[in-house]
């Protein structure tokens, strides 16, 4: 298998979508509560920078705490197949 501009394509592609599904829990989480305290705030006409920021931190953070398992099992199967198939990248 030559390495052609498709594979190389194909490849970073791959990557790019496994970072894109990995980071989805925490940036859903952190949407969500961004959207639930900007309600809280245009309702309340409490307009602090930090109101937001430490509740959506520790919001991203359970969530990464919980999806840790899942995460670590996407990234140990895209790096064992990566590993597995180095020797057809490379002929």
């Amino acid at each position: 298998m030559a390495i052609t501009p498709e594979f190389v394509v194909g490849f970073s592609r791959e990557a790019m979508e496994l970072t894109l599904v990995i980071c989805l829990p925490m940036m859903g989480v952190g949407l969500i509560v961004g959207v639930v305290i900007s309600i809280f705030q245009a309702a309340t006409q409490i307009q602090d920078a930090t109101l937001t920021l430490v509740p959506k931190l520790i919001a991203m953070f359970l969530a990464l705490i919980l999806a840790f398992p899942w995460i670590m099992d996407k990234m140990i199967t895209y790096t064992t197949n990566l590993l597995i198939n180095i020797p057809t990248y490379i002929r």
